[in-house]
C-alpha cells in the first residue's frame, strides 16, 4: 500500500493535500514570485492603456483559487481514503495471520521444508537518540491491535535531553497474543565520534542474537551511568529468556533533526548526518543486498511539502527508493498513518522471509543418520524384549513348579476297633 497520501491532513493542514499537483503549485509558487518581483520593481501584474490592476488583487484571487483547489483536492484524498480503507483492513488481515515462512519466495527450486524457519520473526528497531522508537512501537501495537486506547506498552521518553533513553532490550509480540512477530526496542545509537562503539553493539545483536531484558552498556559510558544501570537491573539476569535471531532491521530517524541538517550546515547537523549514513549502511545491519527499511517520525511536527523534502532527500542520502523503502509514522490518528505503519511491516516481513537461512545439508544427514540409528537400535531393543518374554515363557513349561508330596495315611487297624460296633 502506498504512504504518499499524507497524514493529520484534516487536523495539521485542512488548506494542504498530499494529492495535489505538483505541476499546479509550482505554477501558482511561480506566480506568486512574479507577483513579488513586479511589485518590488514598481510594476503591477498587467498593465494597459484602460486598466491598472492592483497586485492586492491579484494576490487575493490567486488565493481564492487556491482556496478551491485545495478544497477539491482535499475531497478528492478523503475519497481516495475511503476507498483503501478496505484495502486496509485486508492488509491488515494478512499482518495478523501472519506465520513466519508464509512469504518465502519457492526460488533455485527451494521449498519451505529446505529452510530453517524460526517459530518467531524478530524485527529489530535501532536508530539515533530521540529518533521515537519507543513510540513507534506503541503506535504499531495500537494498529495492529485496533485499540486506540490501549495503554503505551514501551516506555517512551518526554524529553530526550533528560535521562538515558531505553537501556534494556524488549521484546514486544505483535500482536501481543501471537508468537508469530517480535519487535525489539533497543538502546540508541551514539554520535558519530562513538562510530566504533555503534559497531560492536550492531554486531553483536545481528550475529549473536538479541535477548529480552538484556542490560546494553556501552565501553564508553561512565561509572555513574555504569552504576546507574546496573541499579536498575535489580540483579535479574536475562539468561532465562529465548535468545533471538535477528530476521530484518527497522532503521528509525528523527525527520524534523534531518530537516534541520538540511537547512543548516552546522557542525552538529553534519554530525547527525554523518552519523544516520554511516550507521544505516553498516554491514552488519543487511542482508545480502537487502538494506534495512527506513522509518522517519515526527512528521506531525512538520508541514507536509517539508515531509516530502525529508522523505527525498534521505532516499538521496541512503540510495533507496523514497516511495517503496522509507515510510513516514507521524505520531497520530488517522488512516494514511495505518496505511503506512502495515505497508511498513508487510515490506519488512516479507524481505525477513526472503533471507531465511537454508538448513544445513550436513547436519540434515547427520539428523538423518541419528533418526535411523534411533530407529534401528528401537527395533533391536523391542527384538530384545521379545525374545527375553519368550524365552521366559519356554523355561516356566520346561521345569515346571515341583508338586509337594502328600503325606501316605496309615492302614485302619480294624480289630482295634472292632469294640466299637
Amino acid at each position: 500500500m502506498g504512504t504518499d497520501e499524507g497524514s493529520c491532513l484534516e487536523e495539521n493542514f485542512p488548506l494542504l493535500s498530499s494529492h495535489s499537483s505538483p505541476a499546479l503549485r509550482d505554477n501558482l509558487g511561480l506566480q506568486d514570485e512574479d507577483n513579488r518581483m513586479k511589485a518590488e520593481n514598481g510594476l503591477t501584474c498587467s498593465e494597459t492603456d484602460e486598466e491598472i490592476i492592483h497586485p492586492s488583487r491579484v494576490d487575493f484571487e490567486v488565493n481564492e483559487r487556491r482556496r478551491v483547489i485545495n478544497y477539491q483536492e482535499i475531497l478528492q484524498c478523503c475519497d481516495e481514503l475511503k476507498i483503501h480503507s478496505k484495502d486496509l483492513k485486508r492488509e491488515k488481515q494478512k499482518i495478523l495471520r501472519y506465520k513466519p515462512g508464509a512469504w518465502i519466495e519457492k526460488a533455485g527450486g527451494l521449498k519451505i521444508s529446505d529452510y530453517d524457519v524460526p517459530k518467531t520473526t524478530c524485527l529489530l528497531l535501532v536508530g539515533p537518540r530521540g529518533s521515537g522508537k519507543s513510540s513507534l512501537i506503541n503506535r504499531i501495537s495500537k494498529v495492529v491491535e485496533d485499540d486506540r486506547f490501549a495503554p503505551a506498552r514501551a516506555q517512551e521518553s518526554y524529553n530526550s535531553l533528560l535521562g538515558d533513553g531505553t537501556s534494556f532490550l524488549q521484546e514486544y509480540m505483535i500482536p501481543r497474543y501471537s508468537n508469530s512477530i517480535c519487535l525489539y526496542d533497543t538502546r540508541s545509537l551514539s554520535d558519530n565520534s562513538e562510530k566504533d562503539e555503534n559497531i560492536r553493539m550492531l554486531k553483536s545483536w545481528m550475529t549473536k542474537g538479541v535477548h529480552h531484558g538484556e542490560l546494553v552498556v556501552r565501553k564508553t559510558d561512565n561509572q555513574r551511568l555504569r552504576k546507574s544501570l546496573k541499579g536498575k537491573a535489580h540483579k535479574k539476569g536475562y539468561l532465562s529468556s529465548k535468545t533471538r535471531k535477528v530476521n530484518f532491521v527497522i532503521y528509525v530517524v528523527n525527520g524534523l533533526l534531518v530537516l534541520k541538517a538540511m537547512e543548516n550546515d552546522g557542525a552538529l547537523e553534519t554530525q547527525c548526518v554523518q552519523s544516520i549514513v554511516s550507521t544505516f549502511n553498516c554491514p552488519f545491519l543487511s542482508f545480502k543486498d537487502d538494506k534495512p527499511v527506513l522509518v522517519f517520525t515526527h512528521g506531525d511536527l512538520l508541514s507536509f511539502s517539508e515531509r516530502a523534502l525529508v522523505r527525498e532527500h534521505l532516499g538521496t542520502l541512503l540510495g533507496i527508493p523514497p516511495t517503496k523503502q522509507i515510510f513516514d509514522i507521524p505520531d497520530c490518528d488517522c488512516p494514511a498513518t495505518e496505511s503506512a505503519i502495515i505497508g511498513m511491516l508487510r515490506y519488512s516481513l516479507a524481505h525477513a522471509d526472503r533471507h531465511f537461512p537454508q538448513r544445513s545439508k550436513v547436519m540434515d544427514k547427520v539428523h538423518k543418520m541419528s533418526l535411523s540409528l534411533y530407529m534401528i537400535l528401537l527395533i533391536l531393543g523391542i527384538g530384545i524384549a521379545i525374545g527375553w518374554a519368550q524365552n521366559t515363557e519356554n523355561r516356566r513349561v520346561q521345569f515346571p513348579r515341583p508338586k509337594q508330596k502328600v503325606p501316605k495315611s496309615k492302614p485302619i487297624e480294624w480289630h482295634k476297633i472292632r469294640h466299637i460296633w
